[in-house]
């Protein structure tokens, strides 16, 4: 009984852990990034530090009400990266 209470004590540690691991922009090159969002649709990547952000392929994987905004990141190789869109919230949705 004791095996598996600490099986499930590590098993939830390190999920917890791998959780938290996000690809960050700025360890990639800039097509790479891109090339993510494309693959994806919609993901969630580190931009520096502990910051983040949603960045999508297209409108579709927006909210109704919502618009695209370009995204640009930094990345290994430059510093402003067009690696898609944020979508953003339509003042008259506000």
């Amino acid at each position: 009984m004791k095996w598996l209470a600490l099986s499930l004590v590590l098993v939830t540690i390190s999920d917890a852990a791998f959780a938290q691991a996000r690809m960050s922009t700025v360890n990639r090159s800039c097509a790479a990034n891109r090339q993510s969002v494309l693959a994806n649709g919609a993901i969630v990547l580190g931009t520096g530090g502990p910051t983040y952000d949603r960045f999508v392929r297209d409108r579709r994987f927006c909210a109704h009400g919502e618009f695209l905004e370009p995204a640009y990141v930094p990345s290994r190789d430059t510093d402003a990266c067009l690696i898609g869109y944020r979508c953003k919230v339509d003042a008259w949705w506000d």
